[in-house]
C-alpha cells in the first residue's frame, strides 16, 4: 500500500469513530508513521487527531479556535446526554479507575447485573422492580450505542468497559461530580435529570 493510500484510509477510518490499536494495526502504524500527514489533512477543516498510545485509541474532535480566529463550525458535532445515561458514564469512569488501580492490566468486564445495581442507587425509590431494571437496561445499551461499553461476544451479559471513557469523562470530572452524585442519589427526578448532563459526541466512538 502506497504512502498516500494508507494516509487516506486512516483519515476514512478516524472519520467512522474511534480507531483502535489492537483492532486497526495497519491505521495505527500509519498514525504513527505518517501521522504529520493526517492530522494536516484534518487540520484544514478545524479537526484534530488525539491519539493515546498507552490505552490504545484515536479519535478526531474539533479543535478549539485560536485568539484571533472565529470558531470552525463544527463537523463533530455534541449532543447533551440524559441524566441516566451521564450517572452511568460517570459510575463506569469510577469503576474503571478502581479497576486499574487495584488490577492494572486487562479488560474491566461487568455483568448486566452488576451494572443495574450500580445505577440503582442512585435511582428513585419505586416499588416497580421491572421498571427500574428496564430503565437501567435501556441505558446500558444507549452507552453501548454510544461505544462505551461493548458486549462480550458469545455473553449476553457481559460488557467491556471501554477505555475511550477516559478521554471523555476524566478524573478532575470525577472528582467535580463526587458530592452531586451523593446529593442526587435516590433522587433521579426530572429536576435532576434537567441539572445533571454531560456530553458525547454525536458520532460516538466505536
Amino acid at each position: 500500500m502506497t504512502d498516500e493510500r494508507a494516509v487516506a484510509e486512516a483519515a476514512i477510518k478516524l472519520m467512522r469513530g474511534v480507531v483502535y490499536k489492537d483492532a486497526d494495526e495497519s491505521v495505527w502504524l500509519t498514525l504513527e508513521r505518517a501521522g504529520g500527514a493526517v492530522r494536516d489533512h484534518f487540520a484544514t477543516i478545524g479537526v484534530e487527531i488525539v491519539m493515546d498510545d498507552s490505552e490504545g485509541y484515536a479519535f478526531l474532535r474539533s479543535r478549539p479556535p485560536e485568539a484571533d480566529e472565529d470558531e470552525f463550525r463544527r463537523l463533530v458535532h455534541r449532543r447533551a446526554l440524559t441524566y441516566n445515561v451521564s450517572l452511568l458514564l460517570i459510575l463506569l469512569r469510577k469503576r474503571l479507575l478502581e479497576f486499574e488501580t487495584t488490577d492494572g492490566d486487562g479488560k474491566l468486564v461487568l455483568t448486566t447485573e452488576q451494572i443495574v445495581e450500580m445505577i440503582r442507587v442512585f435511582q428513585t425509590e419505586s416499588t416497580n422492580e421491572a421498571r427500574l431494571v428496564d430503565q437501567a437496561e435501556t441505558t446500558i445499551k444507549k452507552a453501548a450505542e454510544l461505544g462505551f461499553l461493548r458486549l462480550i461476544r458469545g455473553q449476553s451479559d457481559h460488557w467491556e468497559v471501554k477505555r475511550i471513557l477516559k478521554a471523555y469523562v476524566d478524573a478532575q470530572t470525577l472528582n467535580d461530580f463526587a458530592a452531586t452524585l451523593r446529593e442526587y442519589a435516590g433522587v433521579a427526578g426530572h429536576d435532576s435529570r434537567a441539572r445533571v448532563q454531560a456530553t458525547a459526541d454525536e458520532r460516538g466512538p466505536r
